[in-house]
């Protein structure tokens, strides 16, 4: 294994000179500099960034901790954070915590092992389990996606509320009073969070919030198609559904089907999440789109800010959302 010391004696300069060289300072002369690129090159050198993580007790690697590696809203969200990472020379660790915070918290100790120099993370619950955990880990912490409610750290979200006030409103306004929500888990900040822009739309507009009408699903696609069941059998079933994410309508989309609805003309329904699929269904899918790539660009920003030493107050960054409207409403 070819080390600092071999690249040294080969370009006639000190370990501290080739050392320089690679962190790229700027006390060292065109002529050296030159010496020393041609050895590393010539030896096919390759620093060792354990050896450089041992040394100052952190790394050019961040962690990141997603809820859900199988749902597609992650894919971009992870691009958008590699993308920013690899533009500022950090390369990233990826887990997968199946909203399971005992996972989280394994997770996060691995990390911990990894000397990272920082973790954005998808939390599992709005109430932090690992509150000690995280504190002592000594690098800083972010939040993207969803947020913990008592924990004092980064975060970038999108206005949930807004989003599911504008579908249902949407709903409304084509003359549909009684209208089904398939909602994310309780437990998360984005379902509750789109509940209640399900339910202030409702209030808005003068309708009853009909609990009948409302269904929890994990946030997986069998409970979307198990909760669309549950609302398509009701005796005085509802004229349109709202669902709380990409997958629980890929779900919902399945029971409609299966029972021989048509869309819109039996039932309408809007989802949370625009995905490449979206607009190939017929009819076409009216979705909220969340900028997913923008989540994780930002987050990946605020923490590599804090990472490099940013100390101002912690940051919450809520961006927007967009009603897309397509068919699937009738509009």
């Amino acid at each position: 294994m070819v080390t600092m010391k071999d690249v040294a004696e080969l370009a006639f300069v000190s370990t501290a000179t080739v050392s320089r060289v690679l962190n790229n300072k700027s006390n060292v002369s065109s002529e050296l500099r030159a010496k020393v690129s041609k050895a590393v090159e010539q030896l096919d050198y390759w620093p060792s960034r354990v050896a450089r993580s041992l040394r100052v007790q952190n790394s050019r690697t961040i962690g990141l901790i997603i809820s859900d590696i199988q749902n597609p809203f992650f894919t971009s969200l992870v691009r958008g954070v590699e993308d920013v990472a690899y533009a500022n020379d950090y390369t990233l660790i990826l887990c997968n915590s199946d909203e399971d915070p005992t996972k989280e918290a394994l997770y996060i100790k691995v990390m911990r092992a990894e000397l990272v120099a920082g973790i954005l993370m998808t939390p599992a619950t709005e109430v932090c389990p690992h509150r000690r955990l995280l504190t002592r880990l000594g690098v800083p912490i972010a939040a993207v996606d969803r947020q913990y409610l008592d924990l004092e750290i980064d975060t970038v979200v999108v206005d949930n509320v807004r989003g599911a006030y504008e579908a249902v409103s949407h709903l409304i306004e084509l003359g549909h009073s009684r209208i089904g929500l398939i909602s994310g888990p309780s437990q998360m900040t984005t379902g509750r969070e789109r509940r209640v822009g399900y339910e202030k739309a409702l209030a808005e507009h003068g309708l009853e919030i009909d609990p009948d009408l409302i269904r929890e699903g994990n946030a997986k696609q069998r409970s979307g198609f198990e909760r669309a069941c549950e609302l398509l059998e009701m005796e005085n079933r509802p004229t349109a559904l709202f669902v709380g994410n990409n997958l629980m309508t890929l779900g919902a989309l399945n029971a409609i089907h299966e029972q021989g609805l048509c869309i819109p003309e039996d039932i309408a329904i809007v989802g949370f999440d625009d995905m490449s699929w979206a607009a190939s269904l017929r009819p076409p899918l009216t979705v909220v789109a969340q900028p997913v790539y923008e989540l994780g660009s930002t987050a990946a920003k605020l923490l590599l800010d804090r990472i490099q030493g940013d100390d101002s107050p912690i940051r919450r960054i809520e961006l927007r959302t967009d009603l897309v409207v397509r068919e699937s409403c009738g509009a």
